[in-house]
């Protein structure tokens, strides 16, 4: 199972948002953030406070890419 996260860097990109932005406006720590940046799971509760903070829905923000698509 893979995920991508690279509409959430497009959202920041329009918002003029670094991932320091991101950090202090959810309260997530910088692991979290790394996480992110890996394409790794986070819990529900990170990627709830990231919809909240960038006022859109899960799936602006992350992606699932199948298997035969990787």
């Amino acid at each position: 199972m893979a995920f991508s996260y690279d509409n959430l860097w497009r959202i920041l990109e329009a918002k003029n948002m670094t991932k320091e932005d991101l950090k202090n406006a959810t309260g997530m720590s910088s692991a979290t953030i790394a996480k992110l940046g890996k394409n790794e799971t986070l819990n529900m509760k990170s990627l709830e406070k990231i919809c909240e903070v960038l006022e859109c829905d899960i799936e602006d923000v992350i992606e699932f890419i199948p298997e035969n698509e990787r």
